[in-house]
């Protein structure tokens, strides 16, 4: 007995199937786990390491190189890039991306100890290297909070509650506070008081680190009883700190006498955060691995909402970006296209082929629907933009096994037969090469799915979900959509005549009997159009990832190296005073000294540099953008000329990096800046389509070196060390201990009150102390004078080895390959020195390691695709005659994407992955026909006729449903480009399945066609 027969006469068990699908569903869609982007793991951790005193050189030299040597040693390591500057060590280290997630817990530990083992080749002045491997966390829930009139402890206090109160929610993971006002106890001594005196800066500076130590005190025994002795508690206010003695050659002086203590703001902070021009910090809150981050953000809401009454008057929390609200509206809206999409379907069904098949095809549909969402809820599968993006794509596969058994039964059922008989029928036909196109539609995307590196890991659920709804659709096609035909179908008299004998079957007929006639002139027109097509497809914008639904895009602007964080801030307040003016403007968020908490997955922080201002702007609409983002990129070139400014849209894919990037690598700084300069004017000579040409080494900064005097200084007893000390204390200041509030340790800072004055002049009266004659010395007589050097501050390694990266924009909408095959042979052509080498990165990188991962997964699955289809029909040629349609399938899509614009981007090659299954089953299905057809005797071309005329009405309803119902996706910006693709590819692929395919048969098996042509002379004879 048949499957389809079985499900008939067995009905309890298809209903009962079909009761699970459906519950089910609904039960999953309840319980489904939700995201923004699919959980993907950054596999990337970051190794920071203080060494204050060096230059950039000396850090790279002393401390990464170190460093990256050992861990280059593990074999796990992609690469290792380095940014080194006075007095830090950044160094970022990448795994190989064919590590998934469960792993990276183990690379770390080796990581930590190989780091740990490099820390003993470190200098004893460097600090100890901190590795953070939580680099990619994100914090979708990121707010902006304003506490105007609050001191700075106060801030802190209301910072520190509400960290407090949200970690406590349900679901939550980590809470990240970042630009709270930073503060320093400052100990502003007067130089000449403290050098009369002979007091040494160390014994101020000891008397200042005992403030408010914690010093074990010991225990007594009475009474067979341990009592601990608690230490004298230290000075609990700055009062306290100010009123400190320090004893001095026999006497007691008071702080007071000799310096000025206050408490306050430190002078130069590393990061300044404002929202709507108004002082804030950010609080990011992160989700739970696994759980529904809409569940997770509405409960942290309702929590701020309770905890709201019990924080004081005026702080505000301001929303930055809240990803669960961007997640549920996203899976609402998916919801509305669905559910537009199965209205359409039934629609069109019920318009060509009655309400009783639209009934039928529409129920099955919606049952696949909601039984794909149920396995999903089974096995773990978040509903993300990559799994509701696979449903999508696959509607147009899903619809077609029901109408191909619907269409069958229906016509069947009108001449006569009943519904069993009708479901055995068709189902013998079609349900091993519906099961064998269905399993060549899901190999299409078995090389992205399954690719071990990062592109299958973000992609897996695109290749699942795609799976689990074809095979379902399959499954439901021969056992739901039958019986519900043997309710809704009616059986026929049997005398209803030719059910291929309506006037639109007879005109197919004709055009495709004529086609037949003049097959080589067809045969040519295609090759023709195709090659023209091909020639049209290269003229398609070409996008990575699309831009995001979301209403923000982003500001970057960089001053000149050695610039202070002040007069970035400065000019931010020029970009925000600007925007408060837009009526189109929602908010603007304002990070200076870096860029924002990773507030999602595409999001890339810039490093931290005082020179570096960042917003993030929110407009109502996404309409708005555009001509905000022109009106601001005209206002911010024309007024900040002093540093480099350029916008960017918030898109779907990994964000950060330039698109056009060319890698020198070599031992000497100079020739690589020299490198530099010849690639930057390569650039400008071979396009004019560039913008914001630089290096990420940036401009060398000016530097001061005193040129110690050593015979001198030797006679004097002051080292070099000493000399250093002075002048710290005359500039930024000695920390010489911290002062407790609360959890808070707030550094003491000793300097003199002089240090902050604008210019360096006075350090030329600056006193060295000199332990051996204990006494105070003019540094003038210490030194021959001071240099003035340009130094590299911003120092860049790739692999141990010096990289510097030249960098350039393009214009928005510009095709970045295009202008990125312009330029590449004058960059290419630069002589490089022996021992140096150019690499290319940017999009060009990207594009080219992403065809790579996915040039190695697709000839596996495209052997079994046409393993596939070979043992489908156990013959060479009619698999030959559908994998030629393969390429013609192109066609229609460049047509769609020239007249409609859009770009051909990552969801578009998505969709032509899915046009080329719809392509290849309604091959496989027609072709199987002409087979069968042939079988009972009928002649060859009557035989390639009938069946192609059978398929007319499948063919045109499969792809007139799939058309039709992708007009819903056309107004969002994720899956714009895949519709189109899908609508002008389908389009034109049906033209193929209908006239191509029928053409390529008949013309491939010529000695058929004599014996035909043989039996029809006999005929006539």
């Amino acid at each position: 007995m048949s499957i389809a027969r079985a499900s008939i006469d067995k009905a309890l068990i298809t209903w009962l199937l079909m009761l699970i699908c459906l519950l089910g569903g609904i039960w999953g869609f309840a319980t489904i786990g939700r995201l923004e982007d699919p959980a993907f793991t950054i596999k990337n951790a970051i190794i920071i390491t203080q060494y204050p005193g060096a230059s950039a050189e000396q850090v790279a030299r002393e401390v990464s190189e170190p460093i990256e040597s050992e861990i280059q040693k593990m074999g796990e390591i992609d690469f290792i890039t380095s940014s080194n500057k006075p007095g830090v060590s950044r160094i970022s280290v990448n795994i190989e991306s064919t590590f998934d997630g469960t792993e990276l817990p183990a690379i770390w530990t080796k990581l930590r100890n190989r780091v740990q083992d490099a820390q003993r080749s470190l200098p004893a002045e460097a600090g100890t290297p901190i590795v953070n491997d939580n680099f990619g966390d994100v914090y979708g829930v990121f707010y902006a909070v304003t506490a105007p009139g609050f001191t700075d402890a106060e801030t802190h206090e209301i910072a520190e509650f509400l960290r407090r109160e949200l970690l406590a929610v349900d679901g939550v993971a980590d809470v990240a506070l970042a630009g709270l006002p930073t503060e320093a106890i400052y100990v502003d001594a007067n130089p000449a008081i403290f050098s009369n005196l002979g007091i040494a800066p160390t014994a101020l500076a000891t008397a200042l680190a005992n403030t408010d130590t914690r010093t074990p005190a010991g225990s007594i025994v009475q009474n067979g009883q341990d009592i601990r002795i608690q230490a004298p508690a230290g000075d609990a206010s700055v009062d306290e700190i100010a009123r400190l003695t320090i004893g001095v050659g026999g006497e007691v002086i008071d702080l007071l006498d000799i310096a000025k203590v206050t408490r306050g703001r430190v002078e130069t902070p590393t990061e300044i955060i404002r929202f709507q021009g108004q002082e804030a910090f950010t609080l990011g809150v992160s989700g739970k691995a696994d759980l529904n981050i809409v569940e997770i953000g509405q409960r942290v809401d309702a929590r701020l909402a309770e905890i709201m009454r019990d924080i004081p008057a005026g702080v505000e929390l301001q929303p930055i970006y809240q990803q669960h609200v961007v997640v549920d509206e996203a899976s609402n809206a998916f919801l509305v296209n669905l559910a537009m999409s199965v209205a359409i379907v039934v629609i069109v069904l019920a318009l060509f082929m009655g309400w009783r098949a639209a009934v039928v095809v529409g129920a099955t549909l919606l049952l696949t629907v909601v039984g794909t969402i149920f396995v999903m809820a089974i096995f773990g599968i978040e509903m993300e933009r990559i799994s509701l993006g696979a449903l999508i794509i696959a509607m147009g596969m899903l619809v077609d096994n029901a109408i191909v058994v619907a269409e069958g039964m229906q016509g069947d059922m009108a001449q006569g037969k009943s519904a069993r008989d009708a479901a055995e029928d068709v189902a013998a036909k079609t349900q091993t090469p519906l099961l064998g196109a269905t399993v060549i539609g899901i190999m299409a995307f078995a090389g992205i799915g399954l690719s071990p590196d990062a592109t299958g890991e973000f992609l897996f659920s695109l290749f699942a979900v795609i799976g689990i709804s074809l095979l379902l659709s399959w499954i439901l096609a021969i056992t739901a959509t039958p019986l519900l035909a043997h309710y809704f179908f009616k059986v026929g008299t049997g005398d209803a005549g030719d059910q291929y004998g309506g006037p639109l079957f007879r005109a197919y007929r004709a055009t495709l009997n004529l086609a037949l006639r003049l097959r080589w002139l067809v045969i040519a027109g295609l090759i023709g159009l195709t090659v023209v097509c091909y020639i049209g497809f290269g003229q398609v914008k070409q996008q990575f990832f699309p831009d995001s639904n979301t209403p923000l895009f982003y500001v970057h602007y960089k001053l000149p190296q050695g610039a202070s964080i002040h007069r970035t801030a400065e000019d931010m307040k020029l970009l925000e005073d600007w925007l408060a003016d837009r009526d189109d403007v929602v908010s603007v968020a304002t990070f200076v000294g870096g860029g924002a908490t990773r507030f999602m997955l595409t999001y890339a922080p810039e490093e931290a540099l005082p020179t570096y201002g960042h917003l993030i702007i929110r407009t109502e609409s996404l309409e708005q953008i555009p001509p905000l983002r022109s009106d601001l990129e005209a206002f911010g070139r024309n007024t900040l000329t002093a540093g480099e400014f350029r916008t960017e849209r918030l898109a779907f894919g990994p964000g950060g990096g330039a698109p056009i990037e060319a890698r020198f690598s070599g031992p000497d700084p100079v020739v690589l800046r020299e490198l530099a300069e010849k690639a930057m004017a390569e650039l400008h000579a071979g396009s004019d389509q560039l913008l914001d040409l630089r290096t990420d080494w940036r401009e060398r900064e000016l530097v001061i070196k005193p040129i110690f005097a050593d015979e001198r200084a030797k006679a004097a007893g002051v080292t070099r060390e000493d000399l250093a000390n002075s002048l710290l204390l005359g500039s930024d200041g000695l920390q010489a201990g911290v002062y407790r509030e609360g959890d808070r340790l707030i550094p003491i800072i000793l300097r003199t009150d002089v240090a902050a004055q604008e210019g360096g002049a006075y350090l030329a009266d600056q006193p060295v102390y000199s332990s051996a004659a204990q006494a105070y010395i003019p540094v003038l007589q210490l030194i021959d004078g001071y240099d003035w050097e340009a130094q590299n501050t911003l120092l860049r390694r790739r692999d141990r080895v010096p990289t510097i990266a030249v960098q350039a924009g393009v214009a928005a909408g510009v095709n970045a390959s295009a202008v990125f095959n312009e330029i590449r042979a004058g960059i290419e052509a630069i002589d490089l020195p022996e021992g140096y080498t150019l690499e290319w990165g940017g999009e060009y990188e990207s594009s080219t390691e992403a065809q790579a991962a996915l040039g190695k997964q697709l000839p596996l699955s495209l052997i079994i695709m046409v393993l596939i289809s070979v043992l489908l029909f156990g013959q060479i040629r009619q698999p030959v005659v559908i994998w030629l349609l393969v390429p013609m399938s192109v066609n229609g899509v460049a047509l769609g994407l020239l007249g409609t614009g859009l770009p051909f981007s990552f969801t578009a090659l998505l969709g032509l992955l899915s046009l080329s299954g719809m392509l290849i089953k309604n091959g496989i299905v027609l072709v199987e026909e002409i087979d069968l057809v042939r079988a009972e005797g009928v002649g060859f071309r009557t035989a390639v006729l009938d069946a192609s005329t059978s398929r007319l009405r499948p063919v045109v309803l499969a792809a007139a449903t799939t058309i039709l119902g992708m007009i819903p996706l056309l107004s969002d910006a994720f899956f714009a480009s895949m519709a189109v693709t899908i609508m002008g590819g389908l389009g034109f692929a049906s033209v193929l399945t209908l006239i191509a395919a029928p053409v390529l048969y008949f013309s491939f098996f010529p000695k058929a066609r004599k014996a035909d042509a043989a039996a029809t002379a006999a005929a006539k004879a």
